[in-house]
């Protein structure tokens, strides 16, 4: 009776295992598939005939995004945005979460608060008074432009809010009755104790500056300052002007084999890396952030 049991364990486990690979290389394989046309030739990509290997292997859609200085500019001003995202986020979300699981008795405004926090997640102002109000305070064409729109992210402030009110009470409770004062308790109680919460909401703090391409288009009216992803996103070969300009033979050569596929590819892969090289010190607290923090008790 009990080898049956651990017979059809074994088995469910199997079974169970297969479909997570199966359903991984689902994911996996057009990804595999982004990077082998952006290394391939322009002949191959038009007649459909990459696969999950370059064909007639070329860096040429590389070279046309990394060999101007502008990529490197944008690069260092999408880390710093990413950078001081992050830590708004956490200073305002982790003190702004801990003061909404008080009790009304020693948060008299509390409901107020998370009514408003509720309204303004459903219901925001929109584009063009957002960019009236980032315009009149004169943050056009800065990095604060990027960042303070999205400094308290309200979906954060409650997945928090929520691991928070399942911290027991009695930690906060001793460390008062060891003198504590409530900041105290929030830097040396609560926050060591919802590392996995702060990793998820600093994942989706990272990926989601990382990736926002929109804003920078609204709020930067010069190419030079650009996040990233904005100037990923702009970038266009327009192949007769680069064939005017062409001042050999063997630059026109190049030219005919980068196609708009290749360098579409290319972007997708070169967006991607840093998340990819971020995600996995962050993922084993992301499940854990999310079902803890999302279930009230």
């Amino acid at each position: 009776m009990i080898d049956n049991k651990g017979t059809s364990a074994r088995i469910r486990n199997a079974i169970i295992h297969l479909i997570v690979i199966i359903l991984g290389l689902i994911c996996l394989l057009p990804l595999i598939n982004i990077v082998a046309i952006s290394f391939s030739g322009s002949a191959a990509v038009t007649a459909n005939k990459v696969g999950l290997l370059p064909v007639d292997f070329t860096t040429l859609a590389y070279s046309r995004i990394v060999s101007d200085s502008q990529f490197w500019r944008s690069f260092g001003i999408s880390v710093i945005r990413v950078v001081l995202t992050l830590a708004l986020n956490l200073v305002l979300v982790i003190p702004m979460s801990y003061a909404m699981t008080r009790k009304t008795s020693e948060f008299r405004f509390r409901n107020v608060y998370m009514n408003l926090l509720i309204f303004a997640m459903l219901f925001n102002g929109g584009m063009i008074p957002t960019y009236i109000v980032v315009k009149n305070l004169g943050l056009l064409n800065t990095i604060w432009a990027l960042i303070l729109p999205g400094a308290v992210p309200i979906f954060s402030v409650i997945l928090m809010m929520n691991f928070f009110k399942g911290i027991p009470r009695a930690l906060e409770e001793a460390a008062i009755v060891d003198g504590a004062n409530p900041l105290q308790v929030l830097l040396h109680v609560m926050v060591p104790c919802a590392k996995p919460s702060i990793a998820t909401i600093s994942l989706f703090s990272v990926v989601g500056s990382w990736n926002d391409f929109f804003s920078g288009l609204i709020y930067m009216q010069k190419v030079k300052d650009y996040p990233i992803m904005t100037y990923i996103q702009s970038l266009s070969i327009d192949l007769q002007e680069l064939v005017n300009n062409a001042a050999s033979s063997s630059a026109l050569e190049n030219i005919s084999e980068l196609s708009n596929r290749n360098l579409n590819a290319a972007k997708i892969v070169v967006a991607v890396i840093p998340l990819l090289l971020i995600y996995p010190f962050l993922q084993k607290y992301l499940i854990s952030g999310m079902t803890m923090g999302a279930v009230k008790e």
